[in-house]
Protein backbone atom coordinates (compact mmCIF):
# COMPACT_ATOMS: atom_id res chain seq x y z
CA UNK A 1 0.00 0.00 0.00
CA UNK A 2 1.63 3.22 -1.22
CA UNK A 3 2.26 5.91 2.01
CA UNK A 4 0.40 8.93 1.27
CA UNK A 5 2.27 10.65 3.31
CA UNK A 6 5.24 10.75 0.42
CA UNK A 7 2.51 12.78 -1.79
CA UNK A 8 -0.49 12.39 -3.27
CA UNK A 9 -1.62 8.94 -5.17
CA UNK A 10 -1.75 11.32 -8.56
CA UNK A 11 2.07 12.27 -8.11
CA UNK A 12 3.15 8.78 -6.21
CA UNK A 13 1.99 7.39 -9.91
CA UNK A 14 4.10 10.15 -11.77
CA UNK A 15 7.60 9.18 -12.55
CA UNK A 16 9.10 12.35 -12.92
CA UNK A 17 7.54 13.32 -9.37
CA UNK A 18 10.23 13.88 -7.10
CA UNK A 19 9.28 12.74 -3.35
CA UNK A 20 11.05 14.77 -0.29
CA UNK A 21 14.79 13.98 0.37
CA UNK A 22 14.22 12.30 3.80
CA UNK A 23 11.83 9.82 2.35
CA UNK A 24 13.31 9.61 -1.50
CA UNK A 25 17.17 8.44 -0.08
CA UNK A 26 15.95 6.18 2.24
CA UNK A 27 13.22 4.77 -0.69
CA UNK A 28 16.35 4.49 -2.94
CA UNK A 29 18.63 2.81 -1.02
CA UNK A 30 15.62 0.16 -0.65
CA UNK A 31 16.21 -0.51 -3.71
CA UNK A 32 19.58 -1.26 -3.49
CA UNK A 33 19.37 -3.45 -0.56
CA UNK A 34 16.47 -5.23 -2.86
CA UNK A 35 18.69 -6.29 -5.61
CA UNK A 36 22.79 -5.95 -3.98
CA UNK A 37 23.05 -9.63 -3.01
CA UNK A 38 21.48 -10.48 -6.96
CA UNK A 39 24.11 -8.47 -8.62
CA UNK A 40 27.18 -9.33 -7.01
CA UNK A 41 26.78 -12.60 -7.20
CA UNK A 42 27.39 -13.50 -10.98
CA UNK A 43 30.81 -11.38 -10.45
CA UNK A 44 31.27 -14.00 -8.03
CA UNK A 45 30.90 -16.97 -9.65
CA UNK A 46 32.17 -15.92 -13.11
CA UNK A 47 35.75 -14.88 -10.89
CA UNK A 48 35.90 -18.02 -9.23
CA UNK A 49 35.42 -20.27 -12.85
CA UNK A 50 38.28 -17.88 -14.18
CA UNK A 51 40.11 -19.29 -11.57
CA UNK A 52 40.74 -16.02 -9.75
CA UNK A 53 40.26 -17.80 -6.16
CA UNK A 54 37.91 -17.84 -3.25
CA UNK A 55 37.92 -16.99 -0.12
CA UNK A 56 41.39 -18.43 2.17
CA UNK A 57 41.74 -20.66 -0.33
CA UNK A 58 42.63 -18.40 -3.22
CA UNK A 59 46.00 -16.81 -3.97
CA UNK A 60 47.11 -13.49 -4.01
CA UNK A 61 46.93 -13.01 -8.14
CA UNK A 62 43.19 -13.56 -7.77
CA UNK A 63 42.26 -11.27 -5.11
CA UNK A 64 42.11 -8.08 -7.03
CA UNK A 65 40.60 -9.54 -9.88
CA UNK A 66 37.70 -11.11 -8.03
CA UNK A 67 37.23 -8.18 -6.16
CA UNK A 68 37.50 -5.81 -9.07
CA UNK A 69 34.93 -7.48 -10.84
CA UNK A 70 32.38 -7.14 -7.82
CA UNK A 71 33.20 -3.70 -7.78
CA UNK A 72 32.30 -3.54 -11.18
CA UNK A 73 29.15 -4.93 -10.95
CA UNK A 74 27.74 -2.40 -8.24
CA UNK A 75 29.23 0.74 -10.55
CA UNK A 76 28.13 -0.59 -14.00
CA UNK A 77 24.68 -1.24 -12.40
CA UNK A 78 24.58 1.93 -10.75
CA UNK A 79 25.59 3.71 -14.52
CA UNK A 80 23.19 1.39 -16.39
CA UNK A 81 20.04 2.56 -13.89
CA UNK A 82 21.01 5.92 -14.66
CA UNK A 83 20.72 5.40 -18.53
CA UNK A 84 17.18 3.88 -17.56
CA UNK A 85 16.08 6.43 -15.11
CA UNK A 86 17.73 9.72 -17.10
CA UNK A 87 18.33 8.71 -20.43
CA UNK A 88 19.27 10.42 -23.36
CA UNK A 89 17.71 10.59 -26.89
CA UNK A 90 15.95 7.11 -27.46
CA UNK A 91 18.03 5.53 -24.37
CA UNK A 92 16.63 5.02 -21.40
CA UNK A 93 12.55 4.51 -20.22
CA UNK A 94 12.25 7.30 -18.18
CA UNK A 95 11.04 4.67 -15.25
CA UNK A 96 12.22 3.35 -12.16
CA UNK A 97 13.66 0.31 -13.45
CA UNK A 98 16.76 -1.20 -11.78
CA UNK A 99 19.97 -2.43 -13.85
CA UNK A 100 21.59 -5.25 -12.84
CA UNK A 101 24.28 -8.30 -13.28
CA UNK A 102 22.21 -10.97 -15.11
CA UNK A 103 21.86 -14.32 -13.90
CA UNK A 104 20.56 -15.80 -17.37
CA UNK A 105 24.32 -15.46 -18.88
CA UNK A 106 25.79 -17.57 -16.36
CA UNK A 107 25.21 -21.22 -17.98
CA UNK A 108 26.75 -19.44 -21.49
CA UNK A 109 29.59 -17.92 -19.37
CA UNK A 110 31.28 -20.24 -17.04
CA UNK A 111 32.42 -22.79 -19.97
CA UNK A 112 33.17 -19.64 -21.35
CA UNK A 113 36.10 -19.16 -18.91
CA UNK A 114 36.72 -22.36 -16.85
CA UNK A 115 40.18 -23.06 -17.33
CA UNK A 116 41.03 -20.57 -19.45
CA UNK A 117 42.65 -17.97 -16.89
CA UNK A 118 42.78 -14.32 -18.59
CA UNK A 119 42.66 -15.98 -22.07
CA UNK A 120 38.95 -16.64 -21.32
CA UNK A 121 38.26 -13.43 -19.60
CA UNK A 122 39.60 -11.59 -22.85
CA UNK A 123 36.93 -13.18 -25.18
CA UNK A 124 34.59 -13.21 -22.71
CA UNK A 125 34.24 -9.48 -22.13
CA UNK A 126 34.60 -9.38 -25.96
CA UNK A 127 31.54 -11.30 -26.21
CA UNK A 128 29.98 -9.09 -23.49
CA UNK A 129 30.66 -5.92 -25.31
CA UNK A 130 29.50 -7.66 -28.50
CA UNK A 131 26.29 -9.09 -27.14
CA UNK A 132 25.11 -5.76 -25.97
CA UNK A 133 25.95 -3.74 -28.95
CA UNK A 134 23.43 -6.70 -30.79
CA UNK A 135 21.15 -6.09 -27.85
CA UNK A 136 20.95 -2.47 -28.38
CA UNK A 137 20.47 -3.04 -31.91
CA UNK A 138 17.05 -5.25 -31.05
CA UNK A 139 15.85 -1.55 -29.34
CA UNK A 140 14.88 -1.30 -33.21
CA UNK A 141 12.67 -4.05 -33.62
CA UNK A 142 11.50 -5.31 -30.20
CA UNK A 143 8.11 -5.19 -30.93
CA UNK A 144 7.94 -7.16 -34.68
CA UNK A 145 9.31 -10.34 -32.69
CA UNK A 146 7.43 -10.55 -29.59
CA UNK A 147 4.83 -13.47 -31.29
CA UNK A 148 7.50 -15.73 -31.39
CA UNK A 149 8.30 -15.87 -27.83
CA UNK A 150 4.72 -16.91 -25.68
CA UNK A 151 4.58 -17.69 -22.46
CA UNK A 152 5.38 -21.43 -23.07
CA UNK A 153 8.66 -20.34 -25.07
CA UNK A 154 9.84 -17.58 -22.59
CA UNK A 155 8.82 -19.62 -19.04
CA UNK A 156 10.73 -22.71 -20.77
CA UNK A 157 14.30 -20.45 -21.06
CA UNK A 158 13.59 -18.89 -17.37
CA UNK A 159 13.08 -22.48 -16.10
CA UNK A 160 15.66 -23.89 -17.79
CA UNK A 161 18.51 -20.95 -16.63
CA UNK A 162 17.12 -21.78 -13.01
CA UNK A 163 17.25 -25.58 -13.52
CA UNK A 164 21.07 -24.75 -15.09
CA UNK A 165 21.85 -22.79 -12.05
CA UNK A 166 20.97 -24.53 -9.08
CA UNK A 167 24.10 -27.78 -9.46
CA UNK A 168 26.10 -24.46 -8.83
CA UNK A 169 24.21 -23.26 -5.74
CA UNK A 170 24.27 -26.69 -4.04
CA UNK A 171 27.93 -26.87 -4.99
CA UNK A 172 28.74 -23.91 -2.60
CA UNK A 173 26.61 -24.73 -0.11
CA UNK A 174 28.38 -28.10 0.75
CA UNK A 175 32.02 -25.73 0.61
CA UNK A 176 33.05 -24.82 -3.37
CA UNK A 177 34.18 -26.80 -6.00
CA UNK A 178 37.92 -26.22 -4.92
CA UNK A 179 36.97 -28.58 -2.14
CA UNK A 180 35.25 -31.69 -4.37
CA UNK A 181 36.95 -34.73 -3.18
CA UNK A 182 38.30 -34.01 0.15
CA UNK A 183 36.43 -34.71 3.39
CA UNK A 184 35.60 -31.29 4.37
CA UNK A 185 33.05 -30.84 1.48
CA UNK A 186 29.41 -31.36 2.26
CA UNK A 187 30.29 -31.71 5.84
CA UNK A 188 28.58 -29.95 8.55
CA UNK A 189 30.67 -27.53 9.04
CA UNK A 190 30.07 -26.47 5.83
CA UNK A 191 26.40 -27.03 5.19
CA UNK A 192 25.30 -25.41 9.08
CA UNK A 193 26.05 -21.80 7.73
CA UNK A 194 24.08 -22.10 4.20
CA UNK A 195 21.27 -24.02 6.14
CA UNK A 196 21.22 -20.98 8.67
CA UNK A 197 21.28 -18.15 5.49
CA UNK A 198 18.01 -20.17 4.13
CA UNK A 199 16.08 -20.37 7.44
CA UNK A 200 16.91 -16.91 8.06
CA UNK A 201 15.94 -16.40 4.58
CA UNK A 202 12.62 -18.07 4.80
CA UNK A 203 11.64 -16.68 7.90
CA UNK A 204 12.40 -13.12 7.12
CA UNK A 205 10.32 -13.99 4.08
CA UNK A 206 7.21 -14.95 5.23
CA UNK A 207 7.21 -13.93 8.77
CA UNK A 208 7.92 -10.12 8.39
CA UNK A 209 6.77 -7.11 5.94
CA UNK A 210 8.60 -4.10 4.53
CA UNK A 211 12.15 -3.64 4.96
CA UNK A 212 13.22 -7.43 6.21
CA UNK A 213 10.36 -8.77 3.89
CA UNK A 214 12.33 -7.13 0.54
CA UNK A 215 15.81 -7.79 2.11
CA UNK A 216 15.26 -11.30 3.86
CA UNK A 217 18.25 -12.94 1.24
CA UNK A 218 20.67 -9.78 2.45
CA UNK A 219 20.28 -9.92 5.97
CA UNK A 220 19.90 -13.89 5.72
CA UNK A 221 23.55 -13.92 4.34
CA UNK A 222 24.71 -11.31 6.87
CA UNK A 223 23.55 -14.05 9.60
CA UNK A 224 24.82 -17.11 8.08
CA UNK A 225 28.00 -14.51 7.74
CA UNK A 226 28.27 -14.17 11.73
CA UNK A 227 27.67 -17.59 12.30
CA UNK A 228 30.70 -18.35 9.92
CA UNK A 229 32.47 -15.62 11.81
CA UNK A 230 32.46 -17.60 15.13
CA UNK A 231 33.34 -20.84 13.23
CA UNK A 232 36.59 -19.20 11.83
CA UNK A 233 35.85 -19.34 8.41
CA UNK A 234 35.99 -15.95 7.64
CA UNK A 235 39.42 -14.55 6.31
CA UNK A 236 39.28 -10.74 6.57
CA UNK A 237 43.01 -10.14 5.99
CA UNK A 238 42.26 -8.81 2.20
CA UNK A 239 40.25 -6.17 3.11
CA UNK A 240 43.91 -3.98 4.17
CA UNK A 241 45.20 -4.79 0.82
CA UNK A 242 41.98 -2.90 -1.31
CA UNK A 243 42.64 0.68 -1.63
CA UNK A 244 39.98 3.02 -0.82
CA UNK A 245 39.23 4.38 -4.14
CA UNK A 246 39.94 3.21 -7.47
CA UNK A 247 38.37 4.15 -11.17
CA UNK A 248 37.74 1.10 -13.46
CA UNK A 249 40.34 -0.25 -16.15
CA UNK A 250 39.32 -0.28 -20.27
CA UNK A 251 40.21 -3.79 -21.35
CA UNK A 252 41.20 -4.79 -18.51
CA UNK A 253 41.86 -8.65 -19.96
CA UNK A 254 42.07 -7.16 -23.33
CA UNK A 255 40.00 -8.45 -26.45
CA UNK A 256 39.93 -12.12 -27.98
CA UNK A 257 37.50 -12.91 -30.54
CA UNK A 258 36.07 -16.23 -29.77
CA UNK A 259 32.32 -16.79 -32.17
CA UNK A 260 30.93 -19.66 -29.38
CA UNK A 261 30.98 -16.98 -26.66
CA UNK A 262 29.69 -14.16 -29.42
CA UNK A 263 26.51 -15.98 -30.59
CA UNK A 264 26.18 -17.08 -27.13
CA UNK A 265 25.74 -13.84 -25.87
CA UNK A 266 23.81 -12.48 -28.69
CA UNK A 267 21.33 -15.39 -28.23
CA UNK A 268 21.12 -14.82 -24.24
CA UNK A 269 20.48 -10.86 -24.91
CA UNK A 270 17.31 -11.66 -26.87
CA UNK A 271 16.08 -13.75 -24.23
CA UNK A 272 17.39 -10.51 -21.81
CA UNK A 273 15.18 -7.74 -24.08
CA UNK A 274 12.16 -10.04 -23.63
CA UNK A 275 12.60 -10.00 -19.94
CA UNK A 276 12.99 -6.19 -19.86
CA UNK A 277 10.05 -5.34 -21.92
CA UNK A 278 8.10 -7.58 -18.89
CA UNK A 279 9.75 -5.61 -16.43
CA UNK A 280 8.81 -2.68 -17.91
CA UNK A 281 5.50 -3.97 -18.52
CA UNK A 282 5.15 -4.76 -15.06
CA UNK A 283 6.53 -1.38 -13.44
CA UNK A 284 4.00 0.65 -15.37
CA UNK A 285 1.13 -1.50 -14.25
CA UNK A 286 2.43 -1.33 -10.94
CA UNK A 287 3.31 1.37 -10.16
CA UNK A 288 0.69 3.58 -12.48
CA UNK A 289 -1.75 1.05 -13.20
CA UNK A 290 -1.06 1.31 -17.26
CA UNK A 291 0.07 -0.58 -20.33
CA UNK A 292 4.26 0.61 -21.01
CA UNK A 293 4.64 2.76 -24.18
CA UNK A 294 6.36 1.85 -27.00
CA UNK A 295 8.85 4.64 -26.57
CA UNK A 296 9.35 3.32 -23.13
CA UNK A 297 9.57 -0.33 -24.46
CA UNK A 298 11.74 0.70 -27.12
CA UNK A 299 13.97 2.76 -24.28
CA UNK A 300 14.45 0.22 -21.93
CA UNK A 301 15.95 -1.85 -24.68
CA UNK A 302 18.37 0.10 -25.97
CA UNK A 303 19.26 1.22 -22.64
CA UNK A 304 19.74 -2.08 -21.29
CA UNK A 305 22.27 -2.97 -24.51
CA UNK A 306 24.02 0.42 -24.03
CA UNK A 307 24.82 -0.59 -20.36
CA UNK A 308 25.63 -4.10 -20.93
CA UNK A 309 28.43 -2.93 -24.16
CA UNK A 310 29.98 -0.25 -21.82
CA UNK A 311 30.07 -2.36 -18.91
CA UNK A 312 32.13 -5.17 -21.33
CA UNK A 313 34.53 -2.37 -21.95
CA UNK A 314 35.52 -2.09 -17.82
CA UNK A 315 35.28 -5.65 -17.08
CA UNK A 316 31.50 -5.88 -16.19
CA UNK A 317 29.35 -8.68 -16.85
CA UNK A 318 26.03 -8.20 -19.13
CA UNK A 319 23.03 -5.98 -17.49
CA UNK A 320 19.62 -6.45 -17.12
CA UNK A 321 16.31 -5.32 -15.25
CA UNK A 322 15.74 -6.38 -12.26
CA UNK A 323 12.31 -8.36 -11.52
CA UNK A 324 12.12 -8.21 -7.56
CA UNK A 325 12.82 -4.20 -7.65
CA UNK A 326 9.47 -4.30 -10.05
CA UNK A 327 7.33 -6.02 -6.95
CA UNK A 328 9.28 -3.50 -4.55
CA UNK A 329 7.73 -0.97 -6.91
CA UNK A 330 4.25 -2.30 -6.68
CA UNK A 331 4.34 -2.97 -2.74
CA UNK A 332 5.63 0.77 -2.11
CA UNK A 333 3.31 2.40 -4.59
CA UNK A 334 6.45 4.68 -5.67
CA UNK A 335 6.99 5.69 -9.39
CA UNK A 336 9.67 8.24 -9.39
CA UNK A 337 12.42 7.61 -11.10
CA UNK A 338 14.51 9.91 -9.00
CA UNK A 339 14.08 7.51 -5.81
CA UNK A 340 15.94 5.06 -8.02
CA UNK A 341 18.17 7.47 -9.98
CA UNK A 342 19.42 8.10 -5.74
CA UNK A 343 20.07 4.04 -5.54
CA UNK A 344 21.84 4.24 -8.59
CA UNK A 345 24.36 7.06 -6.98
CA UNK A 346 24.97 5.10 -4.29
CA UNK A 347 25.73 2.25 -6.78
CA UNK A 348 28.18 4.08 -8.29
CA UNK A 349 29.68 5.47 -5.30
CA UNK A 350 30.52 1.58 -3.36
CA UNK A 351 31.70 0.44 -7.20
CA UNK A 352 34.38 3.45 -7.09
CA UNK A 353 35.67 1.91 -3.78
CA UNK A 354 37.34 -1.21 -4.05
CA UNK A 355 37.57 -1.92 0.05
CA UNK A 356 33.66 -2.57 -0.34
CA UNK A 357 34.30 -5.06 -2.99
CA UNK A 358 37.35 -6.66 -0.44
CA UNK A 359 34.82 -6.49 2.31
CA UNK A 360 31.82 -8.35 0.14
CA UNK A 361 34.17 -11.29 -1.11
CA UNK A 362 34.83 -11.93 2.26
CA UNK A 363 31.95 -13.77 2.26
CA UNK A 364 32.66 -17.39 2.13
CA UNK A 365 31.62 -19.34 -0.28
CA UNK A 366 29.15 -21.88 1.60
CA UNK A 367 27.45 -18.89 3.02
CA UNK A 368 26.94 -17.21 -0.35
CA UNK A 369 26.09 -20.95 -1.08
CA UNK A 370 23.02 -21.06 1.37
CA UNK A 371 21.71 -17.55 -0.48
CA UNK A 372 22.49 -18.73 -4.31
CA UNK A 373 20.34 -21.84 -3.19
CA UNK A 374 17.03 -19.42 -2.39
CA UNK A 375 18.12 -16.97 -5.20
CA UNK A 376 18.35 -19.70 -7.75
CA UNK A 377 14.70 -21.15 -7.08
CA UNK A 378 13.25 -18.48 -7.24
CA UNK A 379 14.61 -18.15 -11.19
CA UNK A 380 13.38 -21.56 -11.56
CA UNK A 381 9.85 -20.99 -9.92
CA UNK A 382 9.61 -17.41 -11.80
CA UNK A 383 9.68 -19.36 -14.77
CA UNK A 384 7.28 -22.03 -13.58
CA UNK A 385 4.81 -18.90 -12.61
CA UNK A 386 5.21 -17.75 -16.31
CA UNK A 387 4.06 -21.65 -17.62
CA UNK A 388 1.41 -21.14 -15.68
CA UNK A 389 -0.07 -18.97 -18.53
CA UNK A 390 0.05 -21.84 -21.25
CA UNK A 391 -3.15 -23.67 -21.74
CA UNK A 392 -1.77 -27.06 -21.67
CA UNK A 393 -3.15 -28.83 -24.70
CA UNK A 394 -1.20 -31.89 -26.04
CA UNK A 395 0.49 -29.70 -28.72
CA UNK A 396 2.20 -27.64 -25.78
CA UNK A 397 2.95 -30.90 -23.82
CA UNK A 398 5.13 -32.00 -26.81
CA UNK A 399 6.46 -28.62 -27.38
CA UNK A 400 7.91 -28.44 -23.42
CA UNK A 401 8.11 -32.45 -23.33
CA UNK A 402 11.01 -32.19 -26.54
CA UNK A 403 13.19 -29.30 -25.49
CA UNK A 404 13.14 -29.81 -21.71
CA UNK A 405 15.02 -32.97 -22.48
CA UNK A 406 17.19 -32.15 -24.95
CA UNK A 407 18.18 -29.07 -23.30
CA UNK A 408 18.32 -30.44 -19.80
CA UNK A 409 19.51 -33.65 -21.07
CA UNK A 410 22.68 -32.06 -22.73
CA UNK A 411 23.34 -29.98 -19.39
CA UNK A 412 23.43 -33.27 -17.57
CA UNK A 413 25.52 -35.26 -20.14
CA UNK A 414 27.63 -32.60 -22.06
CA UNK A 415 30.05 -35.56 -23.04
CA UNK A 416 26.95 -36.67 -25.53
CA UNK A 417 28.89 -33.74 -27.69
CA UNK A 418 31.98 -34.37 -27.24
CA UNK A 419 32.79 -35.19 -30.65
CA UNK A 420 31.65 -31.77 -31.66
CA UNK A 421 33.70 -28.49 -32.43
CA UNK A 422 33.97 -26.54 -29.14
CA UNK A 423 32.15 -23.57 -30.65
CA UNK A 424 29.00 -26.05 -30.89
CA UNK A 425 30.20 -27.63 -27.12
CA UNK A 426 30.31 -24.34 -25.43
CA UNK A 427 26.14 -23.22 -27.37
CA UNK A 428 24.74 -26.26 -26.83
CA UNK A 429 25.77 -27.99 -23.40
CA UNK A 430 24.21 -25.28 -21.91
CA UNK A 431 21.03 -26.61 -22.71
CA UNK A 432 19.45 -22.74 -23.30
CA UNK A 433 20.60 -22.56 -26.67
CA UNK A 434 19.11 -26.06 -27.67
CA UNK A 435 15.78 -25.89 -25.54
CA UNK A 436 15.05 -22.07 -26.70
CA UNK A 437 15.54 -22.92 -30.56
CA UNK A 438 13.46 -25.86 -30.22
CA UNK A 439 10.63 -24.10 -28.48
CA UNK A 440 10.26 -21.51 -30.87
CA UNK A 441 10.63 -23.28 -34.10
CA UNK A 442 8.00 -26.02 -32.92
CA UNK A 443 5.84 -23.51 -32.04
CA UNK A 444 5.79 -21.45 -35.02
CA UNK A 445 5.53 -25.16 -37.00
CA UNK A 446 2.71 -27.21 -35.69
CA UNK A 447 -0.33 -26.52 -36.05
CA UNK A 448 -2.48 -25.01 -33.41
CA UNK A 449 -5.58 -27.56 -34.21
CA UNK A 450 -2.62 -30.65 -33.07
CA UNK A 451 -5.54 -31.90 -30.77
CA UNK A 452 -7.60 -32.58 -33.27
CA UNK A 453 -5.31 -34.10 -36.14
Amino acid sequence: MADTSIGTAEQLRDPNYTPPLAKAVPLGIQHVLAMFVSNVTPAIIIAGAAGFGFGSDAGAQGFPDMTYMIQMSMLLAGVATLFQTIGFGPVGARLPIVQGTSFAFIPVMIPAVAGQGTAGMAALMTGVVIGGIFHFMLGTVIGRFRYALPPLVTGLIVLMIGLALIQVGIQYAAGGVPLIGTPEYGSLAMWFPALVVIAVTLALKFFTRGFLSVAAVLVGILVGYVVALMMGQVNLSNISRAALFEVPVPFKWGFDFDIAIIVGMCFMAVISAIETVGDTSGITKGGAGREATDKEIVGATYADGLGTAIGGLFGGLPNTSFSQNVGLISMTGVMSRHVVTIGALFLIICGLMPIIGAAIRTVPINVLGGGVIVMFGMVAAAGVNMLADVAWNRRNMVIFAISLSVGFGLQLEPGALQHLPRTAQILLTSGLLPAAVLSIVLNLVLPEDLDAA
